[in-house]
Formats: C-alpha cells, sequence, structure tokens
C-alpha cells in the first residue's frame, strides 16, 4: 500500500514538472509553425489587391513579388506594382530582422525617388491599403513573446489558439490573437489590437494549398479594419519556387530599376 502511495506521489510531481507553462506552450506551437516554414530558399507569386471602402466600392492593383528566405535572419521582399497606371512602377523593398530593427524602403515613380521607411512609421498604412507595413515583414519568432489561450474551432478546424506581444519598438498593436490549424501548423485567422487595446483588424487566410510537398500558402487573405470599415483583399497566384534568387536581386541601389 506504501509502495502504491509513493509510486503514485512520484507520478504527480513527475507530471506537474514537465506540464508546460501557458507562456511556454505558446512558444512550442509558434515554434513548430517556423519550422515547417523553413527551408523554401526563394519564391516568386502574382498577385491582385482589392481595396474595399465602407460603402463598398472597390479598386483594384496588381502586383507581383519575389521572396528570399534568410536562415538565421528575416527574409528579404520585393513587391512591385503593375496597375494601375497611377502608381505603376511603385516598388517596396523590405529586409525583415530577428532583433534589430527592419529596413525597408519605397520608390514612388511619379517624385522618382526612394523613400525609406521609419521604424517609426511601421503602423502606418501600406499605399492606401489596411495592411500596415509591419504587416509585410516575414515571421521571426524573436519578434514576439506568446502565450497559449485556448483551443477553438474555426470553421470545422481545430485551432490553437494563441496570444502574441510585439517585443520590438514602435509597433502599432498591443497584442495579436492568432488561430493556428492543429494539423497543418498553419495561421487561419489573426486578430490585431491597437495602441488602446482595442480591436483594430482581423485578417483571414482561405484557399490554402501545398507546395514542394511542405509549404502551405493561402490563395486569398482577407484583412479587415473594424474601426473604419474599409477591408483589403489579396489573391494569390502562379506561386513558383527555386528561383535562384541572390541578394543582389534585392539591392536598394537598384529599386527604381525594380522591373
Amino acid at each position: 500500500m506504501r509502495k502504491s502511495l509513493l509510486l503514485f506521489i512520484i507520478a504527480l510531481f513527475s507530471t506537474q514538472s514537465i506540464a508546460l507553462t501557458e507562456q511556454e506552450r505558446g512558444l512550442q506551437i509558434i515554434t513548430e509553425v517556423d519550422k515547417r516554414d523553413t527551408g523554401f530558399a526563394d519564391s516568386k507569386a502574382s498577385l491582385n489587391m482589392r481595396l474595399i471602402d465602407r460603402k463598398g466600392n472597390e479598386s483594384l492593383r496588381s502586383l507581383k513579388i519575389k521572396t528570399l528566405e534568410i536562415i538565421g535572419d528575416g527574409d528579404k521582399s520585393l513587391t512591385i506594382f503593375n496597375s494601375p497606371r497611377d502608381i505603376k512602377g511603385t516598388a517596396f523593398l523590405s529586409f525583415t530582422h530577428a532583433l534589430v530593427p527592419d529596413e525597408q524602403w519605397l520608390y514612388l515613380p511619379a517624385l522618382k525617388r526612394v523613400k525609406r521607411i521609419s521604424s517609426s512609421n511601421k503602423s502606418g498604412p501600406f499605399l492606401g491599403s489596411e495592411y500596415a507595413f509591419e504587416d509585410l515583414t516575414s515571421f521571426e519568432v524573436a519578434k514576439f513573446s506568446y502565450k497559449y489561450l485556448r483551443d477553438e474551432m474555426v470553421d470545422d478546424i481545430a485551432c490553437f489558439v494563441i496570444e502574441l506581444t510585439p517585443k520590438y519598438k514602435h509597433s502599432g498593436y498591443t497584442r495579436e490573437v492568432v488561430w493556428i490549424d492543429q494539423l497543418r501548423y498553419i495561421v487561419i485567422k489573426v486578430d490585431y489590437y491597437d495602441r488602446k487595446k482595442s480591436l483594430l483588424k482581423s485578417q483571414t487566410f482561405k484557399g490554402y494549398k501545398q507546395y514542394l510537398n511542405q509549404y502551405w500558402r493561402a490563395g486569398e487573405q482577407l484583412m479587415t479594419n473594424h474601426q473604419n470599415g474599409k477591408s483589403t483583399e489579396l489573391l494569390w497566384d502562379d506561386y513558383q519556387f527555386g528561383m535562384e534568387l541572390t541578394n543582389r536581386d534585392f539591392d536598394k541601389n537598384t529599386l527604381k530599376r525594380a522591373r
């Protein structure tokens, strides 16, 4: 009897010692998300951006984007607008970093100059869309702290729900609440809370396809601003990988000639 009781107590304390805190569980989940999306090297894609105002009026933009994965740091990306005519040739270059401020530049053909985006302005809107400049950087684990909140169903998908708190300066968000597919470890939904801790925006991801037997990419993203009634939809197409892109393809000195 005493031996059975002793074994029960040992087992109980062993279970308690390996139980994860909410913060450890959150970090564990997001680390798995990051792990499964590491190693794609580079990619190109085309997309349409649809801007919808509070009255339902729409405007359409055509873009292309290429990305270079940087192991040990954040990715580099170059976005170029093909239409409409008034913003054709506009180019946006972003160098994401894990532990130091991101670097971003915007080329405006009407002004014929490259403008550097200050880290203090990263919460500003990207060319009239509901995406902020900070939304356009690659995800890096070190930029946030994490907390597991609960399990929850979203559109019949079992999800982990975790809270992300930015650790970098000048974020426009106090926190993000993220729903992650428990099977594929991909993001289904994100709620963004502003500096007043009020719900500002929600983003949903749909139409996922798998590439190279590993990497999931959403075909549709919708960012809805709950405070101004506007939204921005991104429709992705023609994903390509293994393009042998290099740092020279992301040179800010050639941003004016980007095509």
